[in-house]
């Protein structure tokens, strides 16, 4: 029994360093606005600690639902999220339609819906 506890102990022995809590808090390193149009944004955003290209995605949206507010305006419409990650880096390039009025299409935001279920879960608006 004991040569099967130092075995399977064995996969960890080649490990330089075991992952700590804070390694797995997201970090939001902020978020740069370009107004394409009076109705279209583009959202560059960046993060640390991300899980997967989901996280940044979602960080995304939140900005986009945070600055739709702003305006005074409803809703948004995803059009295009291009993310990439460097040395631990995560970066997405998100735009995305804003109008008062729901538009058309399948990828529509309601801006107050996203915006308080982005509050719960602690990830920036703006």
């Amino acid at each position: 029994m004991k040569a099967a506890w130092l075995i399977s102990l064995a996969p960890f022995a080649g490990c330089d360093t075991v992952p700590v809590a804070s390694q797995f808090i997201p970090d939001y390193r902020g978020v740069e606005t370009m107004l394409l149009a009076d109705d279209l944004v583009q959202f560059n955003v960046s993060m640390t600690n991300a899980l997967s290209a989901e996280d940044v995605t979602n960080y995304a949206e939140c900005v986009a639902a945070g600055y739709t507010l702003i305006r005074g305006w409803g809703f948004a419409r995803h059009l295009r999220t291009n993310v990439d990650e460097e040395a631990g880096v995560w970066t997405a390039d998100a735009v995305y339609t804003i109008s008062p009025a729901l538009p058309r299409g399948i990828s529509t935001i309601d801006a107050e819906v996203v915006s308080a279920a982005c509050a719960e879960k602690g990830i920036p608006t703006v």
